[in-house]
């Protein structure tokens, strides 16, 4: 186990409501293809979607876990949003751990599974429960180490990128979320979620 874990170090270079306008008084800007087409982020949702929906997480992020559930049904029923979950592994090493894990069961094509199986389990995450919970899902933990190793600088150059958009936007916390022209730093209820999709297509 100690070697698999050895293929999963951190990687991090560096390392209410209230909403502004994508863009402005940003440092280090990040452009819209930036944040909402990265050809590395997998994509949840409706691939071709009008709106994009983009949220800034981190797997301990007790919010984020809670609201998971509300956001994926809210994507489902709508069926015309695309869905981008940003990996900002803020809560330490075992965040880092987490997100580098299911990057690479991405690369192994069962990203949704490995982020199903982290994000509805309750409690607190270390090394020893992220492996038995993505084995528990049905993935091979010894195929996922050697995916990350195969794709280090891929998920660490992803990692970093997500990383520094949500120093940008001046994030404080996870969740928040880039919604069309729309920045919202922290969470979202059901209402405001639809909301915000709703303004965003709106405003095309």
């Amino acid at each position: 186990m100690m070697q698999r874990r050895s293929l999963l170090k951190g990687v991090l270079a560096g390392s209410g409501l209230a909403l502004s306008p994508f863009g402005a008084a940003l440092a280090h800007e990040p452009t819209p293809q930036e944040v909402f087409a990265d050809p590395n982020a997998p994509v949840l949702g409706n691939p071709e979607g009008d709106v994009t929906v983009v949220e800034y997480f981190d797997f301990q992020c007790a919010y984020c876990k809670r609201d998971y559930p509300m956001v994926r049904d809210v994507v489902a029923k709508d069926g015309n949003v695309r869905l981008v979950m940003k990996d900002w592994p803020i809560f330490g090493e075992v965040s880092v751990y987490a997100a580098q894990a299911v990057q690479g069961a991405a690369a192994l094509g069962e990203y949704d599974t490995a982020l199903n199986a982290l994000m509805t389990a309750q409690g607190r995450l270390t090394h020893e429960r992220i492996e038995t919970l993505l084995t528990s899902a049905g993935l091979d933990f010894d195929a996922i180490a050697e995916a990350v190793k195969a794709n280090e600088k891929k998920i660490s150059d992803l990692l970093d990128r997500n990383y520094h958009q949500a120093e940008a936007f001046q994030f404080n916390g996870t969740p928040s979320y880039v919604i069309g022209r729309m920045v919202y730093p922290g969470v979202l209820d059901r209402i405001m979620l639809e909301s915000a999709i709703a303004e965003a297509r709106s405003a095309g």
